[in-house]
């Protein structure tokens, strides 16, 4: 039976400062990283496989982790999925288990944005490493390829949110058993409503909001 994969056939060939725990709301968007990169420590103060680096929230993640860019983006050849949050670039896993952890801690919620061709369940924990007590679970549906509309090319092209609320402070989670049948963006602590980051478009238009304020003040 054919098998859908988040990455293309393509490939075949050859996804705020850190401070106290929960103190902040945090989004992980996955801009920036290499495509079919390891994670590593890129949002820990280091970089992924591919040297590249990004804000340091002191999260790490596993070595099965990577990022996926869309295969209709600059430097995306083999992102086999469209529509996604915060374009071009989401988190996946192609062998065992992805496993994220956040050493600081963070209470009140997690959730996320995701598509998938499977059922599959993440897993928060109160220790590293995905062990100690399990605060939240959050079960997935397969529905990746329903109802979408827009960017023709990708076939992961639904992105669900979904989150949990829980007591405790996690520090890691288990993304499951869904070894490339499964992306996920815009990953939020702090909340069990997924952010969305603001387009760059509308901080251009913040930024001359700003500006025509300023020079409005200037000429008072």
């Amino acid at each position: 039976m054919f098998r859908r994969s988040l990455i293309a056939l393509a490939l075949a060939g050859s996804f705020f400062h850190v401070g106290s725990a929960a103190a902040s709301v945090i989004v992980l968007d996955f801009e920036g990283a290499g495509n079919a990169t390891s994670l590593d420590n890129f949002y820990n103060g280091g970089t992924d496989s591919g040297g590249n680096s990004g804000t340091n929230y002191g999260i790490s993640f596993g070595p099965n982790t990577l990022s996926l860019i869309d295969g209709d983006a600059p430097g995306g050849t083999t992102g086999n999925f469209a529509n996604e949050p915060s374009p071009s670039t989401v988190m996946f896993f192609l062998t065992g288990t992805a496993v994220l952890n956040y050493a600081p801690g963070f209470t009140t919620g997690f959730s996320f944005f995701y598509s998938s061709s499977t059922a599959a369940s993440v897993l928060v924990y109160d220790g590293l490493d995905a062990t100690g007590n399990l605060l939240a679970q959050i079960d997935l549906t397969a529905q990746g390829f329903s109802n979408c509309s827009g960017d023709p090319t990708g076939r992961f092209c639904n992105w669900t949110p979904v989150g949990v609320s829980f007591a405790g402070t996690a520090k890691s989670i288990d993304f499951g058993g869904t070894v490339d049948q499964t992306g996920y963006d815009n990953i939020t602590f702090g909340s069990a409503t997924p952010g969305k980051l603001p387009e760059p478009a509308s901080l251009a238009l913040v930024g001359l909001g700003l500006g025509a304020l300023l020079a409005r003040r200037r000429k008072a």
